[in-house]
């Protein structure tokens, strides 16, 4: 079960995500480039599912959260239940 335990550094498994030893140029990368990279990076996290949960609940507008790209979360959040 996935708990949001906030520090001031952000939810528990931030800590644990690969893209916190990574750096986050590939998650935030510059408009019209590719997030190809990112994705293959959140494929091999185990914190994939609570980062993209993280990211849906608090309407993350930028960035590839959860293996997901902005359009991508926006479409989901569209997608009705």
């Amino acid at each position: 079960m996935h708990t949001d335990t906030l520090s001031p550094a952000g939810p528990a498994w931030q800590a644990q995500a690969l893209c916190a030893q990574t750096g986050a140029d590939f998650f935030f990368p510059e408009p019209g480039s590719s997030v190809r990279e990112a994705k293959r990076i959140c494929a091999m996290c185990d914190m994939r599912t609570a980062c993209l949960e993280y990211a849906l609940s608090h309407d993350e507008r930028f960035g590839v959260w959860g293996g997901l790209s902005e359009k991508e979360r926006l479409r989901l959040r569209r997608t009705p239940s």
